[in-house]
Order: C-alpha cells, then sequence, then structure tokens
C-alpha cells in the first residue's frame, strides 16, 4: 500500500441561505476546530435575500481565511456545493450545512480517517441525531432503500459533514441532488469512502429550507438514475504509463 500523508490544508466549504445568524457563531467554530491546520473559509450564498451577505462581509474584517462567493439566484444545495469547490484552492475539501446543526469540532475525525485510497469521509449522525422523528424516519427509510440499491456501504448519505478528494468530486457526474448520493458515485469511480460516527446539534436560528416530501420525491428519480450510471460504468486497469 503507498504511503499516505494527512492534508495539511483544508478548503471548508458552507453552503448557505438565509442563515443570517448562523454564519458568525459557525464560522468561529469552523476557525477554532482547524487551528492547526492551514485552512480557507469558503461561504456559498445561495441566493439569500435576508441579510446574509452583510453578515459574512462583515465577518471578513475579522477573518482573513473567509472568503464569499454569491449566487444571483438560489441554484440548490448541490449546486452550491459544486460552486465552493471549484473555488477552493486546496486538494481536499470538507463540507458542513450552514444551519449548524454539524459540529466543526468533528472534522479532525473525519481526516484522521483518511488512508490511501480513501477519496471521501462522510459523517454518520444515526446515534446523535436531533430531528423531528418524520425526518429521523424518512432518512432511516430513505438510506435503506439506498444503501440496497446502490451498495455505497454508506449509512447516513443526507449527512452535510463530509471531506473529500477535490481532484476526486470534480471527476463525479454533476446533477441536482448530487450530494445524497457521492459515496456511490466515489465508488463507481473506483475510490474508496469512510464513515464516521458524528455529533448532531439543534438547530438555534432560522428554519430548514428544505421540505422533507420534496426531498424524498426528487431523491426516488435520482436514485434510478444513479444506479443505471453504475450499471454503465467501466475502471480500466492501466498497465502502462509513460
Amino acid at each position: 500500500m503507498r504511503k499516505f500523508t494527512p492534508p495539511k490544508k483544508l478548503s471548508v466549504v458552507v453552503p448557505v441561505r438565509n442563515e443570517q445568524d448562523n454564519v458568525a457563531p459557525l464560522i468561529a467554530e469552523i476557525d477554532t476546530a482547524l487551528k492547526s491546520l492551514t485552512h480557507e473559509i469558503i461561504y456559498v450564498n445561495d441566493g439569500s435575500t435576508d441579510h446574509t451577505q452583510q453578515k459574512l462581509e462583515s465577518l471578513q474584517l475579522e477573518y482573513s481565511q473567509l472568503r464569499i462567493v454569491r449566487h444571483a439566484a438560489s441554484c440548490g444545495q448541490s449546486t452550491a456545493v459544486r460552486t465552493g469547490v471549484k473555488h477552493a484552492k486546496y486538494d481536499w475539501v470538507a463540507t458542513l450545512d450552514g444551519d449548524g446543526q454539524n459540529d466543526p469540532a468533528d472534522i479532525p475525525k473525519l481526516i484522521a480517517a483518511l488512508e490511501a485510497g480513501v477519496e471521501l469521509v462522510g459523517g454518520n449522525r444515526r446515534q446523535s441525531r436531533l430531528d423531528t422523528w418524520i425526518k429521523r424516519m424518512s432518512s432511516v427509510i430513505a438510506n435503506t432503500v439506498r444503501s440496497k440499491m446502490l451498495r455505497d456501504d454508506t449509512p447516513d448519505t443526507g449527512c452535510g459533514l463530509k471531506l473529500f478528494s477535490k481532484e476526486a468530486y470534480l471527476d463525479l457526474p454533476y446533477f441536482d441532488h448530487m450530494h445524497r448520493f457521492m459515496p456511490a458515485l466515489i465508488k463507481r469511480r473506483g475510490g474508496q469512502i469512510r464513515s464516521v460516527h458524528v455529533s448532531h446539534r439543534n438547530r438555534e436560528f432560522g428554519r430548514s429550507n428544505y421540505g422533507t416530501l420534496d426531498r424524498l420525491m426528487v431523491g426516488i428519480v435520482d436514485l434510478f438514475g444513479v444506479a443505471w450510471l453504475q450499471r454503465r460504468a467501466k475502471l480500466p486497469i492501466v498497465v502502462d504509463k509513460k
């Protein structure tokens, strides 16, 4: 097995829409969690209509590593994540939700799980998830069905806390809502994945921008699409490279 060196530089991508009260405390937590690493924090403002942009711009005076990318109109979480990854300076990227429910202190756990061949480490909230019973139940059902169909070896693909190779991510087929299928897509290209238990917290400010039923209906269509992509995948074995 080839030698693997854990990353010393990290880009953190946070997609947000109307999270004006959550940006300041979360940025402070991210910066504290990554003090030992060279890092940048990229907030992608996905068409917010509140004061999120103004809050972010004011925080740049305090955090020199904070970068802001703004969408003119909301394009959804997957597109916002992709925008952030494309603007990332470093080879490894961590993502987390902008509502404060993911704990940035868990990012070092994800980094510790990296080893040769691993291109994605995902958070697993199953033992600590603090959500309504309908969200927890729909998540369990969706994850169970998806896991059986796609065999992606991941108990919680809906967790926004992920760590992955920028190169591997940009090689994946892009479509809306693709962030929920990243483990299957990484495996499709030949990469390995790992899952790490992470904490989950209550949302303190604002409300969710995503409806449970909406995600379920879209997810069913996407599930069959990803299954089709898996069946069409071919992984060449390169025997000569000059």
